[in-house]
C-alpha cells in the first residue's frame, strides 16, 4: 500500500485509504514470512544475507529502472564489500532496464529450484510489454556458492489481460507441506497466483492454481488487489498459511481487512478463510514460544483503527495489532501503540508506527522479538527524522512493560545523525547476518535525499547495540544517485 516515493511517506496513507490514486514509484514494506523467520542464504555458507531494493534507482541512464543489491552477512555482518548488484541490464536477467519499470518493487526469497541455495523473486510491476504499459513482470534469481549472479528464471503473467502490475506482492513458503516452495503473486486483481513445487532451472513450475480472496480488484489507475501478502504457519499444522491485506469489497471506496487463508495438503484453501484486525503490512513470528505463529499487522495512520473503515484525518501515531496463533488459527488480538506501557516515544499525529515490522530472535531466548518503525517521528526540529522501536517477546506474549529499545539516528554510536526526512525505519529487518545465532537489526532509510541508506546494528546477545554499527551508502553499493533511488526501502521477505 506505501506509496512508493517514501520522500512523500506522511501523507501516502492519506491517500491510500481516501480512494486516492495509487501509485508503484517504489516498493512495498515488508515483513517476516515464517513462524520459523527464516533467512535468507543466497550463497549457502551457513550465514543470513540480506536482499534489498532500489526500485526507482537511474539505470544505464533510464530513470526509474531498478536495481536489487544482495548483502553477504559475514562474522562482522554486512558490509559493501561482499555484495552483488543487479539490474534487468545484468547478463542472465530477462528484458532490459528501461524507464520506469522498478525492477525490485517486490522481492521475496526462498529455495526455488530445491538446490540447497536461496532464490530470490524480485518483480517489475510498471514493466510495459508490447501495449500493456502498466503489465509487470517478474524474475527469479538463482542462488549459487557465488550467491546472485543474474543466473535467472522468468515467471510471466499467465493471464495479461485479466489485470495489471503482475508480480506487484509476493510471498513464499510451504502451503501444502510437501517440503517445497510454493510462491503466491498478486497483481491488480483479487486473484492471487500460487506456483507449487518450485521450479525447474527451466522456469517450469511444479504446479499452478489460484485463489480469490474476498478483496477488491482495481483497474489500471486504481490498482487495487493485494496491499500485501504474508507467509507463516500459525496453526501449527507444518504448511505455511497467507495473510493478505487488502481492502473489503463490500462497499465502492472498500475498507481495510486481512484475511488469514489457511494451508492444507491441497495448498491454500479461501473456505477456511478468516477475517483479521485492520493493517497494511504485517509480520509472522512465535513472539509466546508455544508454536504457532503470531500475526502482527501495521496500521501506522490511525492508533484507533479497529475493523471498519478509518479516516486519516483522525490520524494519531499507529498502531501494531498483535493476532496470536493456535491450533484453530488466529486467536486473541491485542494493540500496541507508544502510548502502551513503556513503548519508548508517545502517539503523535503523523508518526507512522507500525508502517513497517519484522520479527526475528534478538537475544536467543526461542521467543521472536518484534521491531516496529516510526519513520515519520520528528525529533527536535527535524521532522519526519525517523525511529524504530524494538520489543521483545516472552512466555506472555510480547513484554511492553521493560527490556525494550528506542532507536534513532541520535542514538549514542549509530551512524548519522537525525536530520529533516531521513525517514529513518522506511523499512526494517530482523536477522542474523553474523552467524553468532542473534537477529540483528537492518534499517533503511532515506538518507541524503531519498538516495538511501541501509544501517547495521548488530545483537550484542541480548539486545541491539551500536557496537560494531555501520552504515551503507547508496553509491558504495554501485546504486545510482541520479534522481531518487531509494535504496534500502525494502527488504526481501
Amino acid at each position: 500500500m506505501h506509496q512508493p516515493l517514501r520522500l512523500a511517506l506522511a501523507t501516502a496513507t492519506a491517500v491510500a485509504l481516501t480512494g486516492g490514486l495509487l501509485t508503484f514509484t517504489a516498493a512495498t514494506a515488508s515483513a517476516a514470512d515464517s513462524v520459523r523467520v527464516k533467512q535468507a542464504d543466497f550463497n549457502g555458507d551457513g550465514i543470513g544475507d540480506i536482499a534489498t531494493s532500489a526500485a526507482t534507482a537511474s539505470v544505464g541512464g533510464q530513470k526509474n529502472a531498478g536495481q536489487i543489491v544482495a548483502l553477504y552477512g559475514s562474522v562482522t555482518g554486512i558490509s559493501s564489500a561482499k555484495r552483488s548488484t543487479i539490474s534487468q541490464n545484468t547478463p542472465g536477467v530477462p528484458g532490459t532496464a528501461e524507464a520506469g519499470d522498478e525492477f525490485g518493487a517486490d522481492l521475496v526469497y526462498a529455495d526455488f529450484n530445491g538446490d540447497g541455495y536461496d532464490d530470490l523473486a524480485v518483480s517489475s510491476p510498471n514493466e510495459k510489454l508490447g501495449t500493456d504499459v502498466n503489465a509487470g513482470s517478474l524474475a527469479i534469481l538463482l542462488g549459487s556458492r557465488s550467491g546472485l549472479t543474474g543466473k535467472s528464471i522468468d515467471v510471466p503473467d499467465p493471464a495479461p489481460s485479466s489485470h495489471d502490475f503482475w508480480g506487484k506482492n509476493l510471498a513464499a513458503g510451504d502451503f501444502d507441506g510437501d517440503g517445497k516452495a510454493d510462491l503466491a503473486v498478486g497483481s491488480s486483481s483479487n486473484v492471487v497466483y500460487v506456483y507449487k513445487g518450485g521450479f525447474s532451472n527451466a522456469g517450469t513450475p511444479g504446479g499452478r492454481y489460484t485463489i480469490k480472496p474476498p478483496i477488491q480488484s482495481g483497474t489500471d489507475d486504481f490498482p487495487y488487489g493485494p496491499l500485501h501478502l504474508t507467509a507463516g504457519d500459525v496453526n501449527g499444522d507444518g504448511r505455511t498459511d497467507l495473510i493478505v491485506d487488502g481492502y473489503e469489497t463490500r462497499t465502492s471506496r472498500g475498507w481495510n481487512t486481512n484475511y488469514w487463508i489457511p494451508g492444507s495438503a491441497n495448498g491454500l484453501t479461501v473456505a477456511g478463510a478468516k477475517t483479521l484486525k485492520t493493517g497494511v503490512v504485517t509480520g509472522i513470528g512465535d513472539i509466546n514460544g508455544d508454536g504457532y505463529g503470531d500475526i502482527v499487522s501495521g496500521a501506522s495512520w490511525d492508533a484507533t483503527a479497529g475493523d471498519g473503515a478509518t479516516i486519516p484525518d483522525s490520524a494519531t501515531g499507529g498502531k501494531v495489532n498483535i493476532t496470536y496463533g493456535s491450533a484453530s488459527g488466529p486467536a486473541s488480538t491485542t494493540g500496541v501503540t507508544q502510548n502502551t506501557g513503556n513503548v519508548p516515544g508517545s502517539s503523535e499525529k503523523g508518526d507512522g508506527f507500525g508502517w513497517d515490522l519484522d520479527l526475528g530472535d534478538v537475544n536467543g531466548d526461542g521467543y521472536q522479538d518484534l521491531v516496529v518503525s516510526s519513520p515519520n517521528e520528528d525529533l527536535g526540529a527535524n521532522t519526519n527524522t525517523g525511529s524504530v522501536t524494538v520489543l521483545y517477546g516472552s512466555a506472555s506474549g510480547l513484554n511492553t512493560s521493560s527490556g525494550m529499545q528506542g532507536i534513532a539516528q541520535s542514538t549514542p554510536g549509530v551512524p548519522g545523525d537525525d536530520e529533516k526526512s531521513d525517514l529513518f525505519g522506511a523499512d526494517v529487518k530482523l536477522d542474523d547476518v553474523n552467524g553468532d545465532g542473534r537477529a540483528d537489526l537492518l534499517v533503511g532509510s532515506y538518507e541524503n535525499g531519498g538516495d538511501g541508506a541501509v544501517t547495521y546494528l548488530p545483537s550484542d546477545g541480548s539486545k541491539i547495540t551500536a557496537t560494531g554499527s555501520r552504515a551503507l551508502s547508496a553509491s558504495a553499493v554501485g546504486v545510482s544517485t541520479t534522481g531518487t533511488p531509494q535504496f534500502g526501502a525494502l527488504f526481501a521477505d
